[in-house]
This record gives C-alpha cells, sequence and structure tokens, in this order.
C-alpha cells in the first residue's frame, strides 16, 4: 500500500525545539503514524507534555531538556536516545531562531550567535547521528530552514543569512552522505506559533494572509505534514532539496511594525 510508505513504525526520532510550534507539532504527528520520538528543547515541563502526547498514541517518548547551542549537551541528547532505544533513524533540527536587529546594530558577537544557534548546533548534531543511522541501514535528516533565507525583510541580515547557509549545509551534506542518509530542508514561511504571535493582531494577520496566495497563515500541521514525507520512505528518492512552504509566497508578507531596528 503506497499509505504505509509514511508511517514511521518503531523508527526513533529526535525532533529539537519540541516544545511547542513547529517542532511539538512534528513530534506528536511522528508519534501517531508510529515512531518513538526524543522530545528536546530548553523548557523541560513543554517537552514533557510533548512527549506525554506522543505516548498517548501508544509510542515511547522521551524528554531530554538540551541548549542546542552547547555541544555537550547535544552529546548528552544522543547518548539518552542511544541509551534508551539503541538506535537513530530520524533528526529533526528545527530549534532556531533569532531576533530581528538592523545592520547598524548587528555586530560580530550577534551575527555569530544566530549562526550557532542555526547552523552550527544541527551540524553538530546531524554529525554525532549519521554514524549512527548508517549502523541500522541509513537515516533522514530533516533541516527547518526559514522563507527569509530567500526573502528580504528590513531586521533579518542575521537570522536570514544563517538561515541561508543552513541551505546550503542541508544540500552539501546530502552530497556527501547520500545514499544511505537523506538531509532536506523545508523553508518556512509564517506560522501560527507562540513565536509569531505576539507580533500578531487581527489586523496585521488579516493584512499577512491577503498578501499570501493561499491566503492564510501556516500552522504547524503544515509543517509536521511536510517532515512527515521528508522523514518516510514516501520520499526515498529524494535528498539535498529545500522545500519551500511558504503558502505561495514570492516576496515578504510580513507587514510587521518592528519600530526602531
Amino acid at each position: 500500500m503506497l499509505l504505509d510508505r509514511f508511517k514511521l513504525t518503531d523508527k526513533v526520532a529526535i525532533v529539537t525545539g519540541a516544545g511547542r510550534g513547529i517542532g511539538r507539532g512534528i513530534a506528536e504527528a511522528f508519534a501517531e503514524v508510529g515512531a518513538d520520538v526524543v522530545c528536546s528543547a530548553r523548557a523541560a515541563e513543554q517537552i514533557e507534555e510533548t512527549a506525554t502526547t506522543g505516548r498517548g498514541f501508544g509510542r515511547r517518548a522521551l524528554a531530554v531538556p538540551c541548549d542546542v547551542t552547547e555541544r555537550a549537551q547535544l552529546e548528552h541528547l544522543v547518548a539518552e536516545t542511544l541509551g534508551t532505544f539503541g538506535r537513530i533513524d530520524i533528526v529533526v533540527n528545527n530549534a532556531g531562531g533569532w531576533p530581528p536587529k538592523g545592520w547598524q546594530r548587528t555586530n560580530d558577537k550577534f551575527l555569530e550567535g544566530a549562526f550557532r544557534f542555526n547552523v552550527t548546533q544541527a551540524f553538530l548534531l546531524s554529525r554525532m547521528a549519521i554514524p549512527h543511522m548508517r549502523e541500522h541501514g541509513g537515516g533522514a535528516i530533516v533541516n527547518i530552514s526559514s522563507a527569509i533565507s530567500r526573502l528580504i525583510d528590513p531586521g533579518f541580515i542575521a537570522y536570514g543569512t544563517s538561515k541561508a547557509a543552513l541551505n546550503y549545509l542541508t544540500k552539501a551534506l546530502a552530497a556527501e552522505v547520500a545514499p544511505t542518509v537523506r538531509v532536506n530542508a523545508i523553508a518556512v514561511g509564517a506560522v501560527d506559533t507562540s513565536a509569531l504571535r505576539p507580533f500578531l493582531n487581527e489586523d496585521l494577520e488579516a493584512k499577512m494572509a491577503a498578501l499570501t496566495p493561499m491566503k492564510r497563515i501556516g500552522q504547524p500541521e503544515d509543517i509536521a505534514l511536510m517532515a512527515l514525507y521528508l522523514a518516510s520512505s514516501a520520499s526515498s528518492w529524494v535528498t539535498g532539496k529545500i522545500f519551500e512552504l511558504d503558502g505561495g509566497t514570492d516576496k515578504s508578507n510580513w507587514p510587521l511594525d518592528l519600530g526602531d531596528l
């Protein structure tokens, strides 16, 4: 059955930033289709809630607090996963972000921080996991990038540049680890999460929807479904690709008043 290709039965998936929003949606979706999930983020209470939902689908779920910018904590995350489940099949590098700031206020420390949070940690976790994926015949890595990696918005020099670098990392790593491990990314547009919600009001959301061909902003489930495709054998001939999941936008749909950047 073709639909069986979308199942993740008995696969083990690490999802970073799994306490809320897109990461939580992905972890819960993976558990729903049969995966055992390792939910990671800094907020222990939030990832335990995600893990509890995963267990509700009859799967094993582990909550591992982790600051992904700390190498030792990434190593601990991998060790806990292997100690509990004995394997790693999927990694979703979802944790990331960075606040907006104008070019005149963007110094070297701020720029380097964006790269560590959005690029370096994704590479390190992937590098740690790939040998264990290969031990069990292969695996899949899904990086969560951003539409700002290709669109221009004031204040996103650090964030957008680092996400563009994540796109290149995705393509370069995919070429080196194929065919046993597949690496893809999702360039996400505006999604209704707790990270975006503080900037929104009813008027702004209506403006964003009007500027989006699909006439709405995204939901975490939209991203989770694409992540499921890329993590499952349904996409077994797909690697090194950046999937634009943004409601069809080809220019910024974020009319946000960020004030003096």
